[in-house]
Formats: C-alpha cells, structure tokens, sequence
C-alpha cells in the first residue's frame, strides 16, 4: 500500500494564501513614464589625474584634452538643464547648446563633456571661450558649443556602472561622429599614447586624455581617467596686481598665490596674455576687492595693489624656476567661480619646482 502524498506547498508558503511578488520601488512622480532608472538630478563629475606621459596598453582609450568649461547636459521629459562641474545652472548662457540638446532623438539622457569654442584652426581656446561668455558678468554665449564625450544616463537606464566602452558606442548612436552642430562627438583616436602626446603638442593643443575603456563612471578623481599636458596650464589665486600707465587696463604685471597645504604661497606675476578687453574686465573684477595688506608675503613690489584672494586666473606658464616661481607665464582668462576651478597645489615636498 502506496504512502499517502502531503499536499505540495507552493514556494514553502500557504497553500491557500495568494502569490504575491515583492512591491515595486515607488517610482518619482515628476517622471512618470520611466519604469527603471531614477534619473539622477546632479551627477558629481569624474575628473582626470595628471600624469608625465601617457600609459600604455590597448585598455587604454585617447582623445585630445579640450580647454573649457566642463558642464553636464541633462535632457528631461519637459526641459534640458546644463550644469557646471560645481552644480551651477547655467542653462541660459548656453542657448545654442540647449536647442540642440532639446533636438537630439532621445527621451532622457544625461551628457558630460566641455563647452569650448574653437578657433580658426579649430583647436578649442579658452581664451575665446571666455570673450563669449563676457566674462564673469553671466552673458550667454552663441559661439560656444558642446564636445560630448561620455553619456551616465539614457531612456531611463542608469549607465554609471557600464563600462566606458559601452557608454561610447549608446553616445556615439546618440551624437554621431563628424557632425558640425552645436553638440558635437569629442572622438577617440587609435593611436599609441606617446605618438598622439607628439603630434598633440607639434599642433600647439593642450594634450591628451587616456580613459580606461573597463572602468565604470566614477565620481572623483581615482585614476580611470588621465590627463597628460604639452603646456602647463593651472588655476592660481590673484593675490594683487602691479600699475602700470602704458598696459591695458593699467595692469603691469598680476602677482599669483597656490595652495601649500591650507596656506597661501607666493608663485610669482604674470604680464602677458592680455588684451584691452579682457583687462579692462579683469581691472572691474580687482577693483572690487582692494584691501590694504597683502594676503600673502609677495616682497617688496613697487606700486602694488592687493586684493582678497578670491579671484582665480587661469595661467599657462613652461616651467618653474628653481626658487619655486612661475617661468613664461602667460594669462588666459579668469575661472568663474560657478566652474569651481582648482587652485594649484604645492606638495609639500618640493623644494625645488
């Protein structure tokens, strides 16, 4: 005689109970077509690490370093924003880049990538870029436009733990290579490292870009992205200036401060790189912040002025000089402060620069 059977209990539950599967993640009601991904409000960017030359191995991705402002375009359902790198809106200073965001074939999407503007020989210069946007007066820009190089978020797909090389090809079906738009693919170069590191600075650009092509998006500056330079192009805090009656803007020479530690250095002064412009609006910046003692030992200087250290110039300079200053400055414009422009850092175990 055969041993009676005990009822089966479906999933080690009641037999009688109903089958329930787990609650859906309650979904944002300011995006209520997206059944995946939360769209991120603010992504903190990934941000490259400076290295003397370029690493090797086919992990490795290259692409030219471009000299502008890092911002991120978020395409929504009812509107594009653009962010700086600080999490600024600065939306309504980059018109062009808006429509052409609002034009491309995708329901949401988050880019990262620079906004330059491009010179006659279109290398991008930060230079024009910052007569484009007139400053740190908060003017739009009609010139400026949009070099994508990477996409976090697409159709409600969170792509930060992707690897780079599937980020890239979604991009590049998004932002097709070669197009002369106001969003425009920033392109990857099959090339050895050293060889396009040669070429970049024969062309007078400011250096390449090596991206790890396994590596996630990672906030942070953790070693998937380098950057290696032809030119030495750094933030450094004006500290005062130098009259002079026969400059623009009565401005002979700038005196520089970088960071040691939590201290302010003097780094020497720069008095080339200007035009009547950029002086002019630099002098109107100054003007504001005249104190009566310097904020950092600058030695003795013959008919300075000093000024808070708030102001952040970006500086091109070729080396330093054995006692720690700046040699062959030149000056390029001046860091809004919305960018959040890193201010360059002595190690403390320089002795000699």
């Amino acid at each position: 005689m055969t041993k009676p059977r005990k009822p089966s209990q479906p999933l080690l539950g009641d037999v009688d109970a109903p089958i329930r599967s787990k609650a859906r993640r309650r979904r944002d009601p300011a995006q209520p077509h997206l059944l995946l991904d939360p769209m991120p409000a603010r992504i903190e960017p990934c941000l490259a690490q400076l290295k003397p030359r370029p690493p090797k191995g086919p992990r490795w991705a290259f692409a030219v370093k471009l000299d502008g402002y890092r911002i991120v375009v978020h395409i929504e359902p009812s509107r594009v924003r653009i962010l700086t790198r600080g999490g600024h809106d600065w939306t309504h200073r980059f018109p062009a880049i808006k429509q052409a965001a609002a034009w491309l074939p995708v329901g949401t999407a988050i880019l990262d990538g620079e906004a330059v503007v491009l010179d006659e020989q279109g290398r991008s210069d930060f230079g024009l870029l910052q007569q484009s946007l007139g400053g740190r007066g908060g003017q739009l820009s009609s010139d400026a436009i949009f070099m994508a190089f990477d996409l976090l978020y697409f159709d409600g797909h969170d792509l930060r733990n992707s690897e780079l090389d599937m980020r890239r090809h979604l991009l590049e079906d998004l932002v097709p290579a070669g197009g002369q738009g106001d969003i425009r693919l920033s392109e990857e170069i099959e090339a050895d490292g050293d060889a396009l590191l040669r070429i970049a600075c024969e062309h007078e650009l400011e250096g390449i870009i090596a991206k790890d092509r396994n590596s996630s998006y990672r906030s942070g500056r953790l070693g998937d992205w380098l950057k290696i330079k032809c030119i030495q192009s750094d933030g450094f805090v004006i500290v005062g200036y130098e009259q002079s009656t026969a400059s623009f803007g009565g401005i002979g020479r700038l005196l520089l401060a970088a960071h040691k530690g939590n201290e302010l250095v003097y780094v020497g002064g720069v008095g080339t790189g200007f035009d009547e412009r950029s002086a002019v609006e630099l002098r109107e910046q100054m003007d504001k912040r005249v104190i009566g003692k310097p904020a950092v030992d600058t030695g003795r200087k013959r008919n300075a002025v000093f000024i808070r250290p708030e102001l952040v110039a970006e500086i091109e300079y070729r080396a330093w000089t054995h006692v720690g200053k700046l040699r062959h400055a030149s000056y390029k414009g001046l860091r809004d402060a919305a960018d959040e422009a890193e201010i360059y850092d002595i190690p403390f175990n320089a002795s000699r620069m």
